[in-house]
């Protein structure tokens, strides 16, 4: 259940280098300063997981190109008036393109897209579409306003679809001289192998736990550790949880409340959060009915006798629901359906009920 009365932590970090040269992310830094010193080509491609920074990371690594004076290992300064222009989203030789839904939550716009509220109640795209590249390419080809060249930033590559990525390959290829382009994605082999041999490669892993979780707390998350865990050691979606409310007690009481069957543990999440929620349960659960340790959620708070074949098909039931997570549904109905299906699910061993109605739901709920 969503922590009401708890407090909330602080506000997301920026993406840019500030004026005081400081990192967005501290444990960005040792991989950018290789990045700078070692890249080779125009192309480059970032894999990272996400909640880790990959959109900072490749917005400090652009301003860091664009800097006209850069410090030491070539890292952006934050102050001069390249610096200024990329964290005012303005700057010429900077174009960054993001599906509709992000650039909305991040403030980096298009120039064409509308105020909020303004098309309705249509659902922002979390697609990169055909047109935005070829706008994008289009600007590419123009000559640098500034004279430092130009550096485009495109994330993630996965919002692309087949078209789109088709539209990208000449620029990725051979774009115009004085350009550089910055691709991030979670999974290198699910892009276009296409897409994917033009480019130099850059991982950008994890921050180790004594990293992550002192910067959480510098930000208000109490016990970050236990978030920190619950999102795979990925620091942004832990804070994306305190930020929502759901605290570190909230988090540990879930196993309990859904293996008694309590959808109140889950009101007032939106079914893509619920959904993932359960992924991490059914998860944990599986581990521990086969010996193996846990990743998510303290392994004392899981069943430690539950049926492996259940599991396995509330496993099943959870992916195919994953496939329509933004699909409108009722989200009171839905919640109580996956509750009272994981309920079954993590019954005991011994336990042979039948599938209650409210879990039963789930197959007229699926769209």
């Amino acid at each position: 259940m969503v922590s009401k009365g708890a407090a909330t932590a602080g506000a997301p970090p920026g993406l840019t280098v500030d004026e005081s040269g400081a990192l967005p992310l501290p444990w960005l830094e040792s991989t950018l300063r290789e990045t700078l010193a070692r890249q080779q080509g125009h192309a480059l491609l970032l894999h990272a997981a996400p909640g880790i920074g990959a959109l900072a990371f490749s917005a400090c690594l652009a301003q860091s190109w664009l800097c006209e004076a850069p410090g030491t290992g070539g890292l952006a300064c934050g102050r001069c008036a390249s610096c200024r222009a990329v964290q005012g989203h303005v700057h010429p030789d900077l174009h960054v393109l993001l599906p509709e839904a992000l650039r909305r939550e991040t403030g980096w716009l298009l120039a064409d897209d509308k105020p909020e509220g303004e098309e309705g109640k249509r659902k922002p795209s979390r697609q990169i579409r055909i047109d935005e590249v070829r706008a994008a390419i289009d600007w590419v080809g123009r000559t640098s306003a500034r004279g430092r060249g130009k550096a485009w930033v495109l994330h993630p590559v996965e919002a692309l679809n087949e078209h789109s990525a088709s539209a990208l390959l000449k620029t990725a290829e051979e774009p115009p001289a004085g350009t550089r382009l910055v691709l991030t994605c979670s999974d290198p082999l699910a892009i276009l192998p296409t897409v994917r041999s033009r480019c130099h490669r850059v991982a950008l892993a994890p921050p180790a736990a004594e990293v992550a979780a002192p910067w959480l707390a510098a930000l208000g998350v109490a016990r970050a550790d236990v978030l920190l865990a619950g999102c795979g050691g990925r620091p942004l979606d832990a804070l994306a949880l305190a930020r929502d409310g759901i605290d570190a007690a909230a988090w540990e009481a879930l196993p309990t409340a859904i293996a008694q069957g309590r959808a109140q543990a889950l009101a007032g999440w939106p079914v893509p959060r619920a959904l993932d929620a359960l992924f991490k349960l059914c998860g944990d659960a599986l581990a521990r009915a086969a010996g193996a340790p846990t990743r998510y959620f303290d392994a004392r708070r899981l069943p430690a006798d539950a049926d492996v074949a259940r599991l396995a098909d509330w496993s099943r039931e959870l992916q195919r629901i994953a496939r329509h997570a933004d699909h409108p549904w009722h989200e009171a109905l839905m919640i109580d359906a996956l509750v009272a299906r994981a309920h079954w699910a993590l019954m005991p061993t011994a336990s042979r009920s039948p599938l209650p109605p409210a879990g039963r739901r789930l197959d007229t709920l699926n769209g």
